[in-house]
């Protein structure tokens, strides 16, 4: 038995060694590298492990570039599969590609909704691994002349950020622009000189396809300033890029808030806090709207206000699977539209200031012993761990936020923010919208229980952002028995009119005082 044991063993031995040696029929010529056997002995099936030592040995990737999470990702794919990816990964452009891994690991992941699309029997996009691309004699140029880099993966192109030599620090709000209904064989050749006429741009987002290998008609592009971008609405919103193509481009915000819909109404701020606190990091603030039929009870919805936009976008990922329910019920998740921006010219005006961080101890008084060293304040209105401070004199006002911005009130040793308050919104405008965002996810729920004739836009956007895709498509009907991602019709194609026209929609909080200046910032 033992001498069975031992010719086995010497066998295996003897395969193995075989196997790091041999030629792999049909995958190439040539001795294999020592990477081979590493990816032998790592698990990966022959054939793989054959076509991959391949690729190595074009050059186009090195072994130490690969990571654990894609050669496990490969070890677990179907050998036809695996063999398919590797195939589409080495026709793929990657001389702008940063991480390999990550890149390989979009392909496979891209091949898996493919494949899963295939077998329900759902349209798929003809399987090309890489559409008509830039012009890279013009890109490299670009480049050179720059000074910027290139970053590809398998879902964006990105130009920049931050620019070279830059010591500023990251643009703010206001500072991007989304830009969309490009033509899908654009690329960064023909948008940089573009944009860049605006002003100095921080990085351009080219979103990409990766089951077309196209772009998906829309990107965004943050400038070095505000007037730049404001530059790029006023300049090229409309623009006719290309004959008969027209481009849209509008100020874009970063979204820190949720909408959630399909609450319990009987809950109210503090048991929602706590109970969304549970599934991410980073919630600042629950909002929520009172029944116009029973001021007790909420709408069935609230907002989610966190931290930043990487925040809330982690916690859309969680509360957005399908398998969370809260207090028994299925809720909708889904981006809040953006909060409306005054414009330069309202701002001038305003003489109120926001005042945030503030401990339970500073009390109204001693806010307006601070602030009116400054000049006359006229009125003093703090809740919870914020205030509104009203000037009389707007220039005094100006003063007093830059001289206490960041600076301790009190000996709290907290330091508070200091800034314009926002003008109030208006009331009737905000009902509206309101009521819209209920008619929404009625919509939606209605469909989800299999009513026929049900709206559902084709793109998880925002309602300006939809209306700007290429080839803006009509309404979709839903299937019985199906849902989609919101439960209202998308826009058609915008002219300049309507972009004039339509701002970004406001959802105010209950951060506001009784004359309505807003906290959210």
């Amino acid at each position: 038995m033992e001498v069975e044991k031992k010719e086995m063993a010497e066998g295996n031995g003897e395969l193995v060694e075989d196997m790091a040696n041999q030629k792999m029929e049909g995958a190439g010529d040539g001795e294999r590298t020592e990477d081979y056997t590493k990816l032998l002995e790592y698990g990966l099936d022959k054939k793989v492990a054959g076509k991959l030592d391949d690729i190595y040995k074009t050059g186009k990737l090195a072994h130490t570039e690969l990571d654990e999470r894609a050669l496990d990702a490969l070890k677990e794919f179907p050998v036809d599969g695996a063999l398919n990816v590797l195939s589409q990964f080495l026709e793929s452009n990657l001389e702008h590609v940063s991480n390999k891994s990550a890149y390989l690991c979009g392909v496979m992941k891209t091949y898996r909704q493919k494949s899963r699309a295939s077998q329900q029997g759902l349209p798929t996009p003809a399987i090309t691994v890489q559409a008509k691309g830039p012009d890279e004699d013009k890109i490299k140029a670009i480049l050179e002349r720059t000074g910027y880099t290139l970053d590809v993966t398998t879902g964006q192109r990105k130009y920049g950020g931050p620019p070279p030599n830059w010591e500023g620090g990251t643009p703010g709000n206001g500072c991007e622009v989304f830009c969309g209904k490009i033509p899908k064989d654009m690329f960064e050749d023909e948008l940089i000189p573009l944009f860049e006429k605006c002003g100095k741009i921080w990085d351009l987002r080219l979103m990409m396809d990766p089951m077309t290998g196209t772009n998906r008609g829309y990107a965004f592009v943050t400038f070095t300033s505000r007037d730049a971008a404001s530059n790029a609405v006023r300049d090229l919103n409309d623009y006719e890029i290309r004959k008969g193509k027209k481009i849209g481009v509008t100020i874009s915000f970063n979204n820190h808030r949720l909408f959630v819909g399909n609450i319990p109404k009987n809950r109210d701020r503090d048991e929602l806090l706590e109970e969304f606190a549970k599934y991410a990091p980073g919630l600042m603030e629950v909002i929520i709207y009172s029944s116009p039929d029973d001021k007790k009870k909420n709408r069935g919805f609230c907002f989610l206000e966190y931290e930043s936009h990487k925040a809330a976008s982690l916690a859309k990922r969680r509360l957005g699977t399908g398998r969370i329910k809260v207090w028994g019920c299925d809720i909708i998740v889904d981006w809040a539209d953006p909060q409306e921006e005054p414009d330069e010219q309202t701002m001038s005006k305003v003489k109120v200031l926001y005042v945030r961080n503030l401990t339970q101890d500073t009390s109204e008084e001693k806010l307006k012993e601070s602030f009116e060293q400054f000049g006359k304040v006229e009125r003093v209105k703090k809740i919870k761990d914020y205030a509104f401070i009203h000037f009389e004199d707007r220039d005094h006002a100006v003063n007093a936020m830059k001289e206490l911005d960041g600076k301790d009130l009190g000996g709290s040793n907290l330091e508070v923010c200091v800034s314009l308050a926002k003008p109030p919104s208006d009331k009737k405008k905000k009902e509206e919208i309101l009521r819209a965002r209920e008619r929404r996810m009625n919509q939606f729920l209605t469909s989800r229980m299999g009513i026929v004739g049900d709206f559902v836009p084709p793109y998880s956007m925002s309602p300006q952002h939809a209306s700007m895709m290429p080839g803006a498509m009509p309404p979709m009907r839903i299937p019985s028995g199906t849902g989609g991602p919101r439960g209202a019709p998308m826009r058609g194609p915008m002219s300049r009119g309507d972009y004039e026209k339509i701002k970004f929609q406001s959802y105010c909080g209950d951060g506001h005082d009784r004359h309505g200046y807003s906290s959210f910032r």
